[in-house]
């Protein structure tokens, strides 16, 4: 399990929680948290305060959307949005590409090119939020302004 921690991707979203705030530590898990359910399941909270973040493509552009893991993410919000008529997911090549994160494990933060950020406004439901820390073994806790915060994302409507 420590070896987790000696991943680079794993580092780089430890590197990026500690610069905004020294209190915020990679959690490792038992149990991989590859899915929202799982992850909440080994955290033992409701599988809502577990983030999502799903990468979508919008013309040349990539968004990362960052929404509650008991909602879907709304492509025709997205759209309206970004005023763009082709959004579509990433391809697991421009996650790895674009975040430096593979799916299951991509972070909120520690990407490896700055992208546009939406974070879903039901995730304000929940006192602490978990998002994914480059590993699927491995989480962080924080709430939801400090993750508006450290994304320097946009809170919107992007559910269905």
């Amino acid at each position: 399990m420590e070896s987790i921690l000696n991943k680079e991707p794993v580092k780089r979203a430890e590197k990026a929680l500690k610069s905004f705030d020294q209190n915020l530590n990679v959690i490792l898990l038992e149990k991989t948290a590859r899915t929202a359910n799982d992850a909440a399941t080994a955290l033992g909270c409701n599988v809502g305060a577990i983030v999502k973040s799903l990468l979508f493509r919008a013309g040349d552009n990539y968004i990362l959307s960052l929404v509650s893991g008991d909602k879907r993410c709304s492509l025709n919000k997205l759209k309206k949005i970004l005023n763009e008529k082709d959004v579509s997911m990433a391809s697991p090549e421009a996650v790895k590409e674009n975040t430096g994160y593979t799916i299951g494990g991509v972070s909120p933060v520690g990407h490896l090119k700055r992208c546009k950020i939406f974070i879903d406004k039901s995730l304000e439901r929940f006192p602490d939020i978990f998002g994914a820390a480059g590993h699927p073994n491995a989480v962080f806790k924080i709430n939801y302004n400090k993750l508006i915060e450290i994304t320097n994302g946009t809170p919107e409507d992007i559910i269905e």
